[in-house]
């Protein structure tokens, strides 16, 4: 008997939470056919940034990894809004986004944080084609952003 996607979360220690509110004039994630895609998830935990600032200056590699974990939780439950987790059979891309100093290079380090989270809950169907991108700065001062595409059932 295989787990569901919310107990492998949370044997992890890694809970999933109501869909995230948008920020914007946007919903947090549209279904088109058999694929799901999401808004750029922020690092919010009952609606506050875990970290503000940019991840070699002000943020640390292992605190912006933990917050690319919270933005693949929230990426998740913004999923669930629009299909049901358990229909998921691959994930097929993920992409993230770190506010950084200039020179640092570690962006896949902390970007690592958010594919952990989706190996965890989809197992098989986890590995995933990726970007870990660094930017200048990402909205209300976050360190990390990230977005997924799903295929479902």
């Amino acid at each position: 008997m295989t787990s569901s996607v919310r107990s492998r979360l949370a044997e992890a220690d890694l809970g999933l939470s109501d869909p995230p509110a948008a920020v914007g004039a946007y919903v947090p994630a549209v279904r088109a056919g058999d694929l799901v895609f999401t808004s750029g998830q922020l690092p919010l935990r009952e609606g506050r940034l875990l970290a503000t600032g940019t991840v070699g200056r002000d943020v640390d590699v292992d605190v912006a990894a933990r917050c690319a974990e919270q933005c693949a939780l929230n990426a998740l439950a913004a999923a669930s809004s629009v299909c049901d987790l358990e229909s998921v059979v691959r994930v097929v891309k993920l992409v993230g986004y770190v506010a950084s100093t200039a020179g640092f290079t570690a962006q896949p380090s902390v970007v690592d944080g958010a594919s952990r989270v989706v190996r965890i809950a989809f197992g098989d169907a986890g590995p995933h084609a990726r970007e870990a991108l660094g930017v200048v700065s990402l909205p209300l001062g976050a360190p990390v952003e990230v977005s997924v595409i799903l295929q479902v059932e």
